[in-house]
């Protein structure tokens, strides 16, 4: 007779996940006891590919970056679709039992293709694959205000107004005690703060 396993399926997997847990953390512990402890400057600053790193860590990237990255993960991945056709296409037991598999997988491919060139075609006349823009795109709005309004409120919002070394004298109100005026001086300057 054919014996019972005493492990469920699912303990077989319990036992996996602790004998790997269990190995890493010794891999770890080793790897402290083992290892030699001698950090220098130099191996602590960040490695950069083998170059000098230079200023912070926390610099801003050009946001085209990403853009450009994600269109290449884009046409990159869907690349991986050729590979399945190129072995259907290729294929000659597929093709000798039918031979419409051959014209049906040429017809699909083209598709696919042509629908991944039309998307290139689109981010290509978007703009989208030059890494700096050479030119920013103004947006046209159709109203009634001319645009000159426009431009006198930004430069009068953009002039720097200049500090006058005359100052203005302010006189106090008297007080009982003091029966002479006292006078204090404020620059005409006044500092103007954008919210």
């Amino acid at each position: 007779m054919g014996e019972v396993s005493q492990i469920s399926e699912f303990g077989k997997i319990l036992i996996f996940l602790i004998t790997g847990i269990i190995l890493v953390a010794g891999i770890f512990f080793m790897n402290r006891l083992l290892a030699p402890k001698n950090p220098t400057p130099e191996k602590l600053t960040s490695y950069e590919c083998g170059e000098e790193p230079t200023g912070n860590a926390w610099l801003p990237f050009n946001s085209r970056f990403y853009v450009i990255a994600l269109i290449f993960l884009l046409f990159d991945v869907e690349m991986v679709f050729i590979f399945p056709w190129a072995t259907v296409f290729g294929s000659h037991e597929i093709l000798a039992a039918d031979t419409r598999w051959g014209l049906f997988s040429l017809t699909e491919m083209f598709i696919f293709l042509g629908i991944l060139i039309i998307g290139l075609v689109y981010v290509w006349v978007k703009g989208d694959l030059n890494w700096i823009k050479p030119s920013p795109i103004v947006p046209a709005v159709d109203t009634a205000i001319p645009a000159d309004l426009y431009e006198n409120i930004n430069r009068r919002q953009h002039t720097v107004k200049k500090f006058s070394i005359d100052n203005e004298t302010v006189t106090t109100p008297t007080t009982a005690t003091s029966t002479t005026n006292t006078t204090t001086t404020t620059p005409r300057f006044k500092p103007s703060f954008k919210k």
